[in-house]
């Protein structure tokens, strides 16, 4: 397989729309570059569009600027837009690094359904249906009254569906979550959550239940295990090997073929130790190989992720 590593989720765009000087080669202030993806053997890295607070009421104009920056500053410096399967086989192929856009929050979209083809034809393939509170939409995970689908929302599913842009159900209420399961069991059409772990293990309100990694494995999705610390253990110190017992839950409960990674690399400002930025992933593979098979460990770092983007992206007509 050529890509050693495949990551679901970071914020390096966020990141460089704040700061302009921030460039994407090699600059030590992003967890993501290029110098470190290539330290760490991350072939495909999933570029999250999230509209930051500080720029106020997130507009469409926002996300086009980050889909433009992806464009400028990660695609000048030889990462190709993976838009496609043929796209995703070609760059494998090559050994070229690839990139996977997702909007985190369809706050920008403004409702518009336009805007979302629009994004779609800009080469957006991954949606994050909330960030953490509620929009237009829905309602994400730390809305206090814990609601579900607008009816606006309930549309949104149904285009992007038709469209075959995918869902992302971190951040999203819980039920947000069910009410996307019904539709999509339907469908037959999975989704995934890009940067979530284990809510048995580590009991925050944005990891997983029992029963929502059960559906998620049923759907065909994927889970992004996550790097946030505090998503991994309620403790001042987290270390690399906390993760393992979010890997072996997920595996108990028969998701061994629907782990993958999503570090939220430049979304959080403290690390797990030894796992800071994406050039450190080796470390994370030699920990997994000494607890686990070389298959199962390849299919973590890269094959499942690959596996789904093989099955649902869409083909060149």
């Amino acid at each position: 397989m050529a890509y050693k590593v495949v990551d679901f989720h970071c914020d390096a765009l966020s990141k460089m729309q704040l700061d302009s000087n921030l460039e994407f080669m090699r600059d030590p202030r992003l967890d993501v570059n290029l110098e470190r993806m290539e330290q760490g053997g991350v072939g495909l890295q999933c570029f999250a569009v999230f509209i930051s607070e500080r720029l106020g009421k997130p507009k469409i104009g926002h996300i086009l600027d980050q889909i433009d920056l992806f464009r400028q500053k990660v695609m000048n410096s030889g990462v190709a837009l993976i838009t496609s399967v043929e796209e995703l086989e070609a760059a494998e192929a090559a050994g070229q690094p690839g990139g996977v856009l997702s909007i985190e929050g369809a706050d920008g979209l403004e409702g518009s359904f336009h805007y979302l083809q629009l994004c779609y034809d800009r080469g957006v393939r991954f949606l994050g249906l909330t960030w953490n509170f509620a929009n237009w939409a829905a309602d994400g995970i730390l809305e206090p009254r814990g609601g579900g689908f607008t009816s606006q929302g309930v549309e949104l599913v149904k285009a992007c569906h038709k469209l075959g842009l995918l869902l992302d159900v971190s951040h999203l209420s819980i039920k947000g979550f069910w009410e996307l399961a019904e539709i999509s069991e339907q469908k037959g059409i999975p989704f995934i959550a890009s940067h979530s772990n284990a809510y048995r293990i580590c009991s925050h309100a944005r990891n997983l239940r029992d029963d929502q990694i059960r559906a998620i494995i049923s759907l065909g999705g994927r889970i992004g295990i996550t790097f946030v610390p505090w998503f991994v253990k309620k403790a001042p110190v987290v270390e690399m090997s906390d993760l393992l017992p979010h890997i072996e839950h997920i595996c108990s409960l028969g998701g061994e073929k629907t782990i993958m990674f999503g570090s939220d690399f430049d979304g959080i400002e403290s690390h797990i130790n030894h796992l800071s930025h994406s050039g450190q992933f080796a470390n994370l593979a030699e920990l997994l190989l000494r607890h686990y098979s070389e298959e199962l460990v390849r299919g973590w770092m890269s094959g499942n992720a690959l596996s789904f983007l093989k099955t649902w992206l869409p083909q060149k007509k």
